[in-house]
């Protein structure tokens, strides 16, 4: 298999296995929807690291693949190739990219389907399609814009270049820097971390803010406020609040 699940103390690792490169061929996409659908439903899946080994995230699309596609072809297969990255950004867990080497065009636009990005000092990242004649196809226009802004998305996707971790921490495309072996360490880390959280309130958070972006601001407000009042029904919420009035702050053990 080109992508695998493998679940462990509450936290399900998406691991890319596509060598050298990982690219991004149709089986690959196919089996990533499968994945993150797949670890969105089971309840032992709590978090979820999108991993693509100690050399590279994903380099991209595989380009031979697509050289011998044409326009009905794409037209046919551009929105399956959407859904498959969509699936991965709909997981209601937390969700982290550990980022090694190149993530580049839709290895770059997976790892924009994280809700946090950790990448080693050696990773570089870029949407190159414009060499291609191109654009980004699986979200890279929409996603890397709400998250960098509009203006630095276009100088990456205009100019097709390649940044370093350094300039990518800098402007907002990913969270962390960490050395190239502790990569996946880290990530695993903050997942388990969030592994331990409530569960539902987390899903709710992300759906809030995800929509949130999404839609207008009153839109927005109306999620969070059905949500909001809706934990209220929750085990958890009981035990948060049961656990801060007796222990204090930072003291819940959530199922």
């Amino acid at each position: 298999m080109t992508v695998n699940l493998e679940v462990a103390e509450g936290v399900g690792t998406i691991r890319l296995d596509r060598p050298p490169m990982n690219a991004l061929d149709i089986a690959t996409q196919d089996r990533l929807k499968e994945l993150a659908e797949e670890a969105a439903r089971r309840d032992d899946v709590r978090a979820v690291v999108i991993y693509g080994g100690e050399k590279v995230f994903a380099a991209g699309a595989d380009i031979k693949e697509m050289q011998a596609m044409d326009h009905t072809a794409m037209v046919l297969r551009a929105r399956d190739l959407q859904d498959a990255f969509t699936a991965v950004a709909r997981i209601p867990k937390p969700v982290v990219a550990a980022v090694t080497g190149y993530a580049l065009g839709g290895g770059c636009e997976l790892a924009l389907c994280a809700d946090f990005r950790i990448a080693a000092d050696n990773a570089k990242l870029g949407q190159p399609e414009i060499l291609l004649g191109l654009i980004p196809g699986a979200g890279g226009t929409q996603r890397l814009s709400r998250l960098v802004g509009p203006s630095k998305a276009k100088d990456l996707i205009f100019t097709g270049r390649m940044v370093k971790a350094d300039e990518a921490l800098s402007m907002g495309l990913v969270d962390r820097v960490v050395p190239a072996d502790e990569v996946y360490t880290q990530a695993h880390a903050w997942a388990a971390q969030l592994a331990q959280g409530p569960a539902i309130a987390l899903r709710a958070a992300k759906e809030s803010i995800d929509t949130g972006l999404e839609t207008d601001i009153e839109t927005g407000l109306a999620v969070e406020r059905n949500w909001f009042a809706g934990l209220f029904a929750t085990e958890d919420r009981e035990r948060g609040m049961k656990s801060f009035v007796e222990e204090g702050p930072g003291k819940a053990k959530f199922l």
